[in-house]
């Protein structure tokens, strides 16, 4: 009574939880290793899946590709190099950042198949980033300040400065800057201005940091915010039209007094019937001025 008592308790235990004895497992889930550095990924499983198990390493990169670096117990041609294998463990030298992804330890056999999924991150230092920021814009438009590293790795978060003193990621947050209209994103560096002030006017400069080195920042620069010169536009626009008919008057000038040559045509009133005469062209109409053009 006591031992079937035992073994229903184990039976519902088994139903309720979905474990199994064919298991794949890892003691390393998160791998922090320094660029250059060498480390272990490892992978145990259990007997279940027999003597004559299978046993596979494929890499996922961050970019969603993936490539076997262990086959049927034997790392790839790619992975030769650098890679060895000790039990169902695999080692590493050299690591680089494009080894950054999910490794993940796959196992068959017994007509059954389990995996375990090793993350590894490369540390790399931040770079001096690369910044973008205008010299001069105009009251009103929409601005953008970028900052980027490529070479960070985990990739770095970004901090902008302004004449010295740190911008906040929510300005709405801190008192000071609840005016700002500024939008600022930590992930990809970028400062955006959807409507320019003048109080925007300033040097600024962008840090980048991550935990496998000090920040690194790119020199300061200076973005001047201007108004609209409308009144210099409308200066310019009377000028050109008084320029135009200025020049409107000193050719018909000359065609009256007659100084210029005949490489002309000249428009007379009288007909609409055009009379050649020589190089010249006359073209007569009543209705229209006289009108000089040169050919």
């Amino acid at each position: 009574m006591f031992v079937t008592l035992v073994v229903s308790v184990a039976l519902f235990i088994f139903t309720s939880t979905g474990v199994s004895g064919f298991d794949v497992t890892t003691s390393t889930p998160d791998v922090r290793v320094k660029e250059n550095e060498g480390t272990d990924l490892k992978c145990s499983y259990s007997p279940d899946f027999g003597a004559s198990a299978r046993l596979e390493w494929k890499f996922h990169d961050i970019k969603g590709s993936q490539t076997y670096v262990v086959f049927d117990g034997t790392p790839t041609t790619s992975y030769a190099g650098r890679v060895t294998m000790y039990e169902s463990n695999l080692r590493m030298s050299k690591i680089t950042r494009q080894d950054n992804g999910l490794y993940s330890c796959e196992v068959s056999g017994n007509g059954k198949f389990g995996e375990a999924t090793v993350k590894v991150t490369v540390l790399v230092a931040p770079s001096p980033p690369a910044c973008k920021v205008p010299s001069t814009v105009t009251t009103g438009t929409y601005v953008l300040l970028s900052c980027n590293d490529p070479d960070g790795s985990p990739p770095p978060t970004y901090s902008w400065y302004k004449d010295g003193v740190l911008l906040p990621s929510d300005p709405s947050k801190v008192s000071g800057f609840k005016n700002a209209t500024y939008k600022l994103n930590p992930q990809n560096g970028n400062l955006e201005f959807p409507s320019v002030a003048k109080g925007d006017s300033g040097q600024y400069y962008c840090s980048a940091v991550n935990d496998a080195g000090p920040a690194q920042s790119c020199k300061p620069m200076q973005m001047e915010v201007r108004d609209l010169n409308i009144a210099g536009i409308v200066i310019g626009v009377i000028l050109l039209l008084l320029l135009l008919a200025v020049l409107g008057f000193v050719i018909w000038y000359l065609c009256k007094k007659g100084y210029i040559s005949r490489e002309f045509f000249f428009l007379t009133p009288s007909s609409h019937s055009p009379a050649i005469m020589g190089n010249m062209i006359e073209l007569r109409d009543a209705h229209l001025p006289t009108i000089c053009i040169l050919v």
